[in-house]
């Protein structure tokens, strides 16, 4: 079942899409949500390069898209990746490229996965599942020092040190196996303050270690440099176009910085929000912020 709601859909294509016979790259496919808007607007010779680490999602977006199964190429390939899967799908030059940098409901409602501190199963994380690097291993063996630093830089939680410390002395006794074990840690050690924020207390920690599991970061800026290489310039006509939706502090600033070093037009002086109307049938929508820009 399809329980993923994109994100700013209108605000994506309006950004995204100004040649309907354009080839377009969304490099965070998911399920298919935003992808499916897209083909909507495509003519019958627009295509659109769909990319996800996560293979479960491409099959998910394969039956959800079949409709449109002449207009797209769907990769299992990290966007890292995205000027070879572009030349291998046997293009040069795109008219537009999307990042959704949100984790997708498929991926936190699959308790397996262990992305969601909401439910009982594995300390894994990852994304690819051929990946060997997983949140059990970063719990359970890294140093002291390394869990603060993650916590402090990648979650941006206060009581890291505390965290860090009590995660340590905790599995001189009993390793983290569950992402049970590592929620009921943090409800233990954590101050009262702590535990009476907005957010569940858990919320910094899990994505810190997601965000590092998955080399998040590091390969958003990758992918944007990857991205400026295979988008048409204005001397192709028309510039093409980036829109990127971030949900994090972290990932906005990279965001903002690179459209600025690399001297884009900028079509979004401040991040767009989502609408209200939107976060009432989204809640998950309320951090969402989008970035588009235009190159030169």
């Amino acid at each position: 079942m399809d329980i993923h709601i994109p994100v700013m859909t209108e605000e994506v294509v309006k950004f995204l899409l100004t040649e309907p016979e354009g080839i377009y790259l969304d490099c965070t496919l998911g399920s298919g949500g935003h992808a499916w808007q897209i083909l909507e607007k495509l003519g019958p010779h627009g295509k659109l390069i769909g990319i996800d680490w996560d293979e479960q999602a491409i099959e998910i977006a394969r039956e959800k898209l079949k409709k449109y199964q002449d207009n797209f190429f769907l990769v299992n390939d990290n966007f890292t990746n995205l000027e070879k899967v572009v030349h291998q799908c046997g293009f040069e030059t795109v008219n537009g490229v999307l990042f959704d940098l949100g984790i997708s409901s498929m991926q936190l409602f699959s308790p397996e996965r262990g992305f969601s501190f909401q439910f009982t199963g594995p300390l894994d994380m990852r994304m690819n599942q051929r990946e060997k690097l997983t949140a059990r291993e970063i719990v359970n063996k890294w140093a002291e020092e390394k869990l603060y630093e993650i916590f402090h830089t990648y979650g941006e939680e206060r009581w890291s040190r505390r965290i860090a410390r009590a995660i340590v002395k905790e599995r001189g006794k009993k390793l983290f196996l569950t992402t049970a074990d590592l929620v009921n840690l943090l409800f233990r050690v954590l101050p009262k303050q702590a535990l009476r924020q907005r957010i569940h207390p858990a919320t910094r920690v899990f994505q810190a270690l997601r965000i590092v599991v998955n080399h998040e970061l590091e390969n958003l800026k990758e992918g944007l440099i990857a991205a400026e290489k295979v988008l048409k310039s204005t001397n192709q006509n028309a510039g093409g176009r980036i829109v990127v939706i971030s949900y994090r502090s972290l990932e906005d600033r990279i965001v903002k910085h690179f459209f600025r070093q690399k001297n884009f037009k900028i079509l979004t002086l401040r991040p767009l929000r989502a609408q209200e109307g939107e976060v009432k049938i989204n809640p998950r929508a309320r951090s969402a912020r989008l970035r588009a820009a235009e190159k030169q």
